[in-house]
């Protein structure tokens, strides 16, 4: 299964239909658009071996929690050392801090002045509860979306209500007043599974149209789609719109996998596949300078990494990616900062490493707004080295 993340990212690198970009993260991204893999969970777990994944902190579970908890706060995500959605949030929250004299006007995003602001956020998040309620929501985003997605209705038997015009004058109000009800996507989904298991309805959205410009980041993995056969077996169908492959696809298959699992737990079913299916799949290729080499590049950069698969299926070599990389560090502009965000360079690591065998995944059997981190255990996760990159926002 880790074999097919290592064939679809070749596929980015390397198709006629793939583009290079200009991001919407100051970045510019190596872009194909439409791809579709297909985990059978029946075989093992697809946590990434090619590198080496955050299994001892599980953070990507940690969001997982967060998001079934539908608190929008990243509090618990710091507080679990989680910082995936720390700079996301610091963006959103950014000009609001500066007027309030948090943290100084002007900052360029990505500048060493905004890196070590925005770990400052992070540290003050963590240990300051007051300025995590003040400063650490991060908007409408996927936990409200799954399990407080809002709805408004009318009330019934409305009295007749006044307010006051511009002249201090009470005059009665012609509209009618809404109330909010929240409806809570995941227990529905639960619910609609174990009434008809083999249901083509049964499904989750993030997309809440009404909510996108509050957002701070408008939600990645978007939808899900959850169906079982006659026997019992679930499987759950992942569409995601914007792909950041090399650091937010790996954490993407192992959520949903695990989420797999426990939805299928508490519908009464065996978890069977998991199907992700992908819009604008893409790597980043660093920031200023060194993003515009790539740019200028792209066809050079795209037939090395060709011949380099052509090689690999022939002789079963690797070591032409990391001629690339070695290639790629010679020629385009570095600074000290510029590299941390260039994930060509970090997938083609990747792409030269041997995938390993695949681990376990055991969820302790509770009702899956009580789970806990601890209740989460990976079993035989052998892996490669760590490669680390920034993420772009």
């Amino acid at each position: 299964m880790v074999q097919q993340y290592l064939d679809y990212s070749l596929d980015i690198l390397t198709s006629p239909y793939s583009n290079f970009k200009g991001g919407s993260k100051d970045s510019g991204i190596i872009s194909l658009f439409g791809y579709q893999n297909r985990y059978d969970l029946t075989k093992g777990f697809p946590l990434i071996t090619t590198k080496q994944m955050p299994a001892k902190s599980k953070s990507m579970f940690t969001e997982l929690l967060w998001f079934l908890k539908g608190n929008t706060n990243i509090e618990y995500m710091e507080k679990n050392n989680s910082p995936v959605w720390r700079a996301d949030a610091f963006q959103h929250n950014l000009e609001k801090m500066t007027d309030a004299g948090i943290y100084p006007k002007g900052m360029q995003k990505y500048s060493p002045e905004w890196t070590v602001a925005k770990e400052n956020y992070g540290k003050r998040i963590k240990e300051n509860h007051d300025f995590a309620m003040a400063w650490g929501d991060a908007g409408p985003i996927y936990p409200k979306q799954w399990r407080r997605w809002s709805k408004f209705s009318p009330l019934e038997n409305q009295e007749q209500l006044y307010v006051k015009n511009k002249d201090g004058e009470f005059i009665p109000f012609e509209g009618k007043v809404y109330k909010e009800e929240q409806i809570d996507q995941v227990k529905n989904m639960i619910e609609g599974l174990k009434k008809k298991p083999t249901g083509k309805k049964h499904i989750l959205t993030g997309w809440n149209v009404a909510d996108l410009n509050d957002m701070s980041l408008p939600p990645c993995h978007l939808l899900f789609q959850a169906t079982a056969n006659e026997n019992g077996e679930m499987e759950m169908e992942l569409y995601q719109r914007s792909c950041d492959s090399f650091l937010g696809v790996p954490f993407n298959i192992a959520q949903y996998a695990a989420l797999t699992q426990i939805i299928a737990k508490e519908a009464g079913m065996t978890p069977k596949t998991f199907v992700h299916t992908f819009g604008d799949a893409h790597f980043y290729t660093s920031i200023g300078e060194r993003t515009m080499w790539y740019k200028n590049n792209f066809k050079e950069v795209q037939g090395k990494i060709r011949d380099a698969r052509d090689l690999e299926k022939r002789t079963g070599d690797k070591s032409s990616y990391l001629e690339i990389v070695e290639w790629i560090n010679k020629r385009a502009p570095a600074d000290g900062n510029m590299e941390d965000y260039d994930h060509v360079t970090a997938i083609l690591e990747q792409l030269a490493n041997e995938p390993l065998g695949l681990c376990k995944l055991e969820i302790v059997d509770k009702p899956f707004d009580k789970l806990e981190l601890n209740d989460f255990t990976i079993k035989d996760y052998k892996h490669h080295q760590r490669i680390s990159r920034k993420m772009c926002v």
